[in-house]
């Protein structure tokens, strides 16, 4: 088995946009010959230095070394594929490509990131660089769908090396064999710059390999759309989800500043933060892009009751503000005129999260129902059955798991889960007391309580969860700083065992 990566490791970035990694469990692709391509390699050849043809800019030129592919004199070689087969990947990719030409990289043969020459475009689609590539359907119109443009043009000049750093997660199948959850494209950064966040991949992108799907496969690059050479190419197997802390538990006297709170995180190798509205969201936002860190949720409110105020007046510029992050709205729902769960306010509230739907989906923004304790939306059921009825598909809902405790007194998880899996786009946790029916044994940093996580994150994964996971902080209290280590040091070890229970459900 491949060794395995501290989940620390995934989340830090360096200031010039690649990913950090340990040696151990990386695998080079680019070397001295061919021996970790299988099959047919055409008429690619290893060169020790890559660059345009002084007599003819769409074409490349090689001199002899190692450490540089190029495929070919004119470029129209065949694909190749790495030997090694991964599932969930870190990569980093480097690639030139000379005037107008035009390449790819698919993850696990399936999944097409572009390679092209996009140099001065404006308003880049995803057939430019750094792209998703589209999905092809010749009895469908149009046939050609899902294609994802990157948020900007971060391309360099023909005749530049370029880079790719890629965090990606396969689909998940149950023990049939049945796809119960998409690819994902957790990451992607061309050239230092975040190009694209969470973008999940219904299945193979045009021109794949294969048409199916898998657990695993190889890379695969390109060969005969035009002149590229790639370089300095390596994957290794990464931890299961993005971790993230909830601003419930980065706050105390010594830490009150947004710069305190994400650099706090930085140093620990969390993902990002929740927000709780829109007073200082600014500054907050301002910090995480210095820190190359994600907002990945904000929280904010929504009342059902007629003749009340249904939302935040500021929300439209909170939808605003997040256009291109991939952030999430974390919607709470509230009445004083009804019970917790009671159906009768379903009409309204489907109404009212209709209404936040569309007006996020014009900035790309997703909706996410928050269950809570006391509140009408209190049961993840609850939010399901919205979440159904409002009928979006940027709509889902969360899985709360101290509010879960406090409500379901943690029975039925597995087929809750199960039927959440298609509308779950968070996941939160804490370490908790089993039987605790109070807030201060609901939550406690994850590394105490009597409540089984290593088993509740085993349960996540087989439903097939690969999404983000927040932790949950409200009310601990002490030193912020101790809670925030505790629980990364708790998550490590967490995502060691789940990493491990992957790779051996694999085998």
């Amino acid at each position: 088995m491949l060794g395995v990566v501290s989940l620390i490791c995934v989340v830090l970035l360096l200031s010039a946009g690649s990913i950090l990694a340990g040696e151990k469990g990386r695998i080079n692709l680019v070397g001295s010959d061919f021996s970790s391509w299988r099959g047919s390699i055409g008429e690619w050849k290893i060169v020790g230095e890559a660059f345009t043809n002084p007599e003819n800019e769409k074409l490349l030129s090689g001199k002899p070394g190692t450490g540089v592919m190029i495929n070919g004199i004119k470029g129209t070689t065949t694909d190749i594929l790495s030997k090694q087969e991964l599932g969930d990947v870190r990569a980093h990719v480097e690639f030139m490509v000379p005037n107008g030409s035009n390449s790819g990289v698919y993850f696990m043969g399936r999944y097409e990131i572009q390679v092209f020459d996009s140099w001065g475009v404006k308003e880049p689609t995803y057939s430019d660089c750094g792209g998703i590539y589209e999905r092809w359907n010749d009895n469908r119109t149009p046939q050609g769908y899902e294609g994802h443009a990157p948020r900007v043009n971060a391309s360099r000049p023909p005749g530049q090396w370029q880079t790719y750093d890629v965090i990606f997660r396969a689909p998940r199948f149950d023990s049939k064999g049945q796809k119960i959850s998409n690819a994902r494209f957790e990451k992607v950064i061309h050239n230092g710059v975040v190009v694209h966040e969470d973008i999940e991949i219904s299945g193979p992108t045009r021109a794949s390999t294969y048409s199916d799907e898998s657990p695993s496969g190889p890379l695969m690059l390109q060969g005969d759309h035009g002149p590229v050479a790639y370089r300095n190419i390596w994957i290794e197997p990464t931890g299961p989800n993005p971790f993230f802390a909830m601003d419930t538990g980065t706050k105390d006297d010594k830490h009150k500043t947004a710069k305190e709170q994400v650099e706090m995180l930085k140093e620990f190798g969390y993902a990002g933060i929740s927000h709780t509205g829109y007073e200082g969201l600014a500054e907050m936002l301002q910090e995480l892009d210095k820190q190359q860190l994600r907002l990945f949720t904000i929280y904010t409110g929504v009342n059902i009751d007629p003749g009340q105020q249904k939302y935040d007046p500021k929300l439209p510029q909170i939808i605003e503000t997040l256009k291109g992050r991939n952030s999430i709205l974390w919607l709470y729902v509230i009445s004083s005129k009804l019970k917790p769960s009671s159906p009768e306010g379903d009409t309204n509230a489907v109404e009212i999260i209709r209404e936040i739907a569309d007006m996020a989906a014009k900035s790309d923004v997703r909706v996410a129902l928050y269950p809570h304790y006391g509140f009408w939306v209190e049961r993840v059921e609850d939010a399901i059955r919205i979440a159904k009825k409002s009928d979006r598909s940027n709509v889902g809902i969360t899985f709360n798991l101290c509010h879960w405790l406090r409500v379901a007194k943690g029975e039925g998880l597995e087929p809750l889960l199960k039927s959440a899996m298609p509308h779950l786009f968070v996941v939160t946790i804490n370490g908790a007391d089993n039987t605790g029916q109070d807030w201060k044994q609901l939550i406690q940093t994850l590394d105490r309580g009597s409540f089984d996580m290593s088993g509740f994150l085993r349960t996540l994964s087989k439903a097939g969860y690969t999404g983000p996971i927040g932790l949950q902080g409200y009310g601990i209290g002490g030193d912020v700083h101790d809670n925030l280590q505790r629980s990364m040091n708790a998550w490590q070890k967490l995502s060691q065992v789940m990493l491990s229970d992957l790779e051996s459900a694999k085998r």
